[in-house]
């Protein structure tokens, strides 16, 4: 056993239904190292082995009745071992209404982990009796009812970001061929096959929009920089937006005819500065080499 001791320690249990896998994400973008269904018995060599050996300094842990008799070890094993070694440990249970819970589980058609045989709220109810003695030592207690996703979010990152610490967005910009189809989940999509088609000129069919080729001849017309720089206005302002609806990851793709020249070109322009005013960003060029 090392002596490390992680800066933030959060341990996040409650009721199935209540939100702890949003807590658990939304931990994880404001830099916390996280576990989930983390048996009582493994907690202390788990953190052994990230903090000591890996120097991660915030942690997250998440518990529930899934794990082997949790509510009846846990309890005392917060109380007198955990908090005796960590004691900045937290630990925040996450409840819900009744009717809240079921409305969830329908939602989602999960089955409770009390089991399907069980009527819902028979288990709820099982569940929160099971429960009592963790929720009783919790620092904080948050009832999850009235919130939404994205208040969800907003009341984690509210308690637990660092001054000055912001995770930037992550911006995949993804550029293909209409000729090859459109790609599944993209938040916004431009078509750039307006532009002079590179394909149709010698000797630049076979490179691609990465090429300074190709760039000078798209450069070589107007249209080219007065659509990026519309472009640039319209994105730059349209992500704060979207940062400000808690959105972790956003996905821009760009088509043309072949997914090879211009999209290609106008991507990784975008990217870069996209890059340039803070964002993490990430490029695939999912039709290049077709």
């Amino acid at each position: 056993m090392t002596n490390a001791n992680p800066e933030k320690l959060v341990i996040v249990t409650g009721l199935s239904g209540a939100g702890k896998s949003y807590v658990q994400g939304t931990l994880e973008d404001l830099g916390f190292y996280s576990a989930d269904n983390l048996p009582v018995s493994l907690i202390e060599p788990f953190l052994d082995e990230v903090v000591g050996r890996e120097g991660k300094d915030r942690i997250a842990i998440v518990m529930d009745v899934r794990a082997h008799d949790f509510s009846r070890t846990f309890p005392r094993y917060f109380s007198e071992v955990l908090r005796a070694r960590f004691p900045q440990a937290i630990l925040i249970f996450l409840d819900a209404r009744d009717e809240v819970l079921v409305r969830r589980f329908s939602e989602t058609r999960r089955p409770h982990p009390y089991g399907v045989n069980l009527p819902i709220l028979d288990a709820i109810a099982a569940e929160r009796r099971e429960l009592t003695d963790v929720k009783a030592i919790a620092n904080m207690v948050l009832d999850t009812s009235q919130f939404s996703v994205h208040e969800l979010k907003a009341e984690i990152n509210r308690r637990f970001q660092l001054p000055g610490y912001v995770m930037p967005m992550l911006v995949n910009v993804v550029t293909f061929g209409f000729k090859y189809a459109i790609p599944p989940n993209i938040d916004l999509m431009f078509d750039v096959r307006f532009l002079p088609n590179p394909h149709f000129v010698d000797g630049l069919r076979p490179k691609t929009g990465r090429e300074p080729e190709v760039v000078g001849f798209l450069e070589s017309h107007a249209e080219y920089a007065e659509f990026f720089g519309r472009l640039c206005s319209f994105v730059e302002y349209v992500l704060p937006q979207y940062e400000r609806e808690m959105k972790s990851y956003l996905t821009i793709g760009v088509g043309c005819t072949g997914g090879k020249h211009r999209s290609v070109a106008i991507g990784e322009k975008l990217g870069a500065r996209l890059a340039e005013i803070g964002y993490r960003v990430e490029i695939t060029h999912r039709d290049m080499s077709k």
